[in-house]
């Protein structure tokens, strides 16, 4: 089963992983989450693994509209949030066999491969 990557298209930093991926012969399935929102129960799950403060795209104008109050909102109200509107969750986030394992593409390669199990 290939990666999949949970992004926007037009995200910058979703574009240069796909790149590295191609560039690495490294099997993935894109699935967009603005057509194709992650469900209540995946979010969760996700959250478990990686933690809210990790998933959340603080520089998107979804989260900077949102009040005050969310910087003392625990992990149910991070995934309400989440699950109302997926441009809050960072990009890309990377699923591997049903389990969430990276999300954002900053980290070096090294450690990049080590979490995506190559």
């Amino acid at each position: 089963m290939p990666i999949q990557i949970y992004g926007i298209p037009n995200c910058g930093t979703c574009k240069k992983t796909f790149k590295w991926l191609q560039e690495n012969n490294i099997d993935y399935e894109f699935i967009n989450t603005k057509e194709t929102p992650p469900k209540r129960e995946m979010i969760q799950n996700w959250v478990e693994v990686l933690g809210s403060a990790a998933m959340r795209n603080t520089s998107g104008q979804s989260y900077r509209a949102l009040g005050d109050e969310k910087k003392t909102w625990n992990d149910q109200q991070w995934i309400d949030a989440f699950t109302n509107d997926a441009m809050l969750l960072k990009r890309p986030l990377f699923v591997k066999d049903a389990k969430a394992v990276l999300v954002g593409f900053k980290d070096k390669e090294e450690l990049i491969r080590e979490k995506l199990g190559l």
